[in-house]
């Protein structure tokens, strides 16, 4: 008799992780799932953070790992899991970022205009279905929320999923960004089932009060902090002016996976969504990169010039505010850019870039956090909470901002 694979994994934010069982180590294995190596998981945040360069192969390692704890949890308060439904539950949390391209987020939509990440990542997950003769299927319905035991879909993406346990950990430790570090070993410990749905007891009530607060800071500390936004605005307008130039038919050089965004391929009507699937998984950081490094010697003035900036760091300057920008002062900056470098209008709009950002810790409409109370009651956490002041989290913060060159003012 074959024994199944196994495999322990040093991870530095949770130890060791074990991953065990043919199918989930033939996908581990695969060419697609080892792709994400090779993506960053907080894109450009590196320019900001020098320690953030972990990828979405450690989040989807550690997200499983949680999984596997978080199910171990629920399997000992007496709630029935089955090693099929365990297993397609491994498997959606470890397939669920697949579909995410070069530099993740920073390129959300950049790529393939259409379609965001978790798309992407369901019609990977149907290819590899196929592949596997639908031995995908309890995954699948776990990653779309159809399948009947709806509190492990939430384990997958909720108020309290594995997923963000994960990232707000590991997004703590590799930034160093202390403000970031939750319980999440005390968290899972807290995790119970009521009526179908998951819940937290009673006694974690502190360490969800915790995560809401981390969450929020880590947002505006690091996602949205603005030179990273920065950042993501300048490599979004040099990959907008490469595309640009390519449909113009002037000469740019890309890696052949990179190519085929600058053709246009991916927003073809034409392409099944096998054919999607598989060239957008030809494509990760390094072909970006090496691709725009040849770039600052391009003969187009405004692609040589953005792709320098890049190189060098010389990135805009962000300015947020809570009114958004007129069209007036747009323009002026605009104007300011165009008369300092001599670039036309059109030329100078790669250069001034206005757009807003937003920040929730807590939205009920997304799943309410309840709490399992001793008595056996479910509260909402607001009911229950002392600390959080519920209608300042539940609120959708929204910052306007405005990118220009530093050497216009």
């Amino acid at each position: 008799m074959q024994r199944e694979k196994r495999k322990i994994i040093n991870d530095p934010v949770h130890g060791f992780i074990a991953v065990q069982g043919d199918l989930l180590f033939s996908i581990m294995d695969s060419a697609w799932f080892q792709r994400l190596r090779r993506i960053k998981q907080l894109g450009l945040t590196h320019l900001v953070y020098p320690g953030a360069l972990h990828t979405r192969f450690h989040h989807a390692l550690g997200a499983m790992h949680l999984m596997q704890q978080a199910i171990e949890t629920l399997r000992m308060k007496g709630h029935h899991i089955s090693a099929e439904e365990e297993e397609g539950s491994l498997l959606a949390i470890l397939l669920h970022d697949i579909g995410h391209g070069p530099f993740s987020h920073a390129l959300e939509y950049a790529i393939i205009q259409s379609m965001g990440h978790e798309e992407l990542s369901l019609m990977m997950m149907e290819h590899y279905n196929r592949l596997h003769s639908g031995r995908l299927d309890m995954a699948i319905s776990i990653f779309k929320g159809t399948y009947p035991k709806r509190f492990l879909h939430q384990l997958v993406s909720g108020q309290l999923d594995v997923d963000r346990l994960d990232y707000l950990k590991r997004d703590s430790f590799f930034t160093g960004v202390s403000e970031g570090v939750i319980g999440t070993e005390r968290i899972i410990k807290m995790l119970n089932v009521d009526q179908d749905q998951l819940v937290i007891e009673e006694k974690g009530v502190y360490s969800i009060e915790k995560f809401l607060l981390a969450r929020r800071l880590m947002y505006w500390q690091v996602y949205l902090h603005k030179t990273v936004l920065s950042a993501d605005t300048l490599l979004k307008q040099i990959l907008s002016r490469g595309y640009e130039l390519t449909q113009q038919g002037e000469p740019v050089f890309a890696t052949p996976a990179f190519k085929v965004f600058l053709d246009g391929l991916f927003s073809s009507a034409s392409l099944s969504n096998d054919e999607i699937a598989y060239r957008f998984a030809m494509l990760d950081d390094f072909d970006v990169i090496a691709s725009i490094k040849a770039w600052a010697d391009h003969p187009d003035r405004v692609l040589k010039h953005l792709t320098s900036m890049l190189m060098q760091r010389a990135l805009f300057r962000c300015v947020l505010r809570p009114e958004p920008y007129t069209a007036e002062e747009t323009e002026m900056m605009i104007a300011k850019v165009s008369q300092r470098w001599g670039y036309s209008h059109d030329e100078a709009q790669y250069f001034v870039f206005t757009d807003s950002t937003s920040n929730h810790a807590y939205l009920p409409d997304y799943g309410p956090i309840m709490i399992l109370m001793k008595d056996g009651t479910v509260k909402n956490l607001h009911e229950v909470s002392d600390q959080l002041d519920f209608s300042f989290h539940s609120q959708m913060v929204v910052k306007h901002y405005l990118c220009y060159p530093k050497e216009i003012e």
